[in-house]
């Protein structure tokens, strides 16, 4: 089975550094290895070991397009003889056994025609070397808002909004079965569980891989993300008026109280609060 990892990258340039040197340390290597660079043309070629490729994309009107980054990885990898997808945040360092973790599951009856999920652990800020890569099972903490199987464990999961981009493998049979992400979503939020909503329409579910586990690198963030309000609002009611419903609700709940947002809740439209502004409304329509 041939396997390729798909990566988005806009800055991060040494997370993305050591996310190629774990996959130089993975008990299978990758079959491919594309690397898709929005806005950056200072993104350089994989390492030599890591055999691989980087794609050019622009973003429009600002915002980073990552559902379409997504499908345009994909399809270069598929039509690169990929038949297993992978795709890794770029923070994402792999443990050594991610990758034969989810080319096992694919073939799990457990995992098969699934989108398959690996715990993921956000790491505390690494020390003046760096993280120890041979050391990252000892700092194994799976993200408690996820099923954390054990390593040989694939446990089916039928709930889409569980589903993350952070981390997950698909075969190329059931990511044409899918059809990949929907390209009207810009910036941040809502595009990954919109995917997982088309999943299930196609009759796909989840599957949680106890052996694709992955660490992700600290950087500096916000809690709610309020510096992604304004994308997340203009997400968010593209996917309530595609699905009748309200992702992000814990964000969009932290946003009102701090009066950075009105509505997103019940049938009322999500606005950003008088003062923020964002850009234009997309598309609405369901493919």
């Amino acid at each position: 089975m041939k396997t390729a990892v798909i990566t988005l990258a806009h800055g991060r340039h040494a997370h993305l550094a050591g996310q190629q040197q774990a996959l130089r340390a993975s008990t299978l290597r990758p079959g491919d290895y594309v690397v898709v660079a929005m806005d950056d043309p200072a993104i350089a070629a994989p390492h030599p070991d890591v055999s691989g490729t980087v794609l050019r994309v622009d973003s429009a009107g600002g915002n980073l397009p990552l559902a379409r980054a997504r499908n345009l990885g994909a399809e270069t990898a598929l039509d690169r003889g990929a038949e297993l997808l992978v795709f890794l945040d770029v923070d994402c360092l792999p443990a050594p056994d991610l990758l034969s973790g989810y080319e096992q599951a694919a073939r799990d009856p457990a995992g098969t025609g699934r989108l398959l999920c690996g715990p993921v652990t956000y790491l505390d800020p690494p020390g003046t070397g760096g993280y120890d890569l041979s050391g990252l099972a000892r700092l194994d903490n799976p993200h408690p808002a996820r099923p954390a199987p054990e390593p040989g464990e694939v446990v089916p999961d039928e709930n889409p909004d569980l589903f993350w981009s952070l981390s997950f493998a698909v075969t190329a049979e059931t990511w044409q079965r899918i059809g990949g992400f929907c390209e009207d979503y810009t910036g941040y939020g809502g595009e990954d569980t919109d995917f997982a909503r088309l999943a299930r329409r196609s009759g796909v579910g989840l599957a949680w891989v106890g052996a694709a586990r992955a660490y992700h690198q600290w950087h500096p963030t916000e809690d709610p993300p309020v510096q992604h309000v304004a994308d997340i609002v203009r997400n968010a009611n593209l996917f309530y008026e595609r699905w009748g419903a309200w992702p992000m609700g814990g964000w969009l709940t932290a946003f009102r109280e701090r009066g950075l947002i009105r509505g997103g809740t019940g049938a009322e439209r999500c606005e950003l609060a008088d003062g923020i502004t964002g850009p234009r409304e997309p598309s609405a329509a369901v493919p």
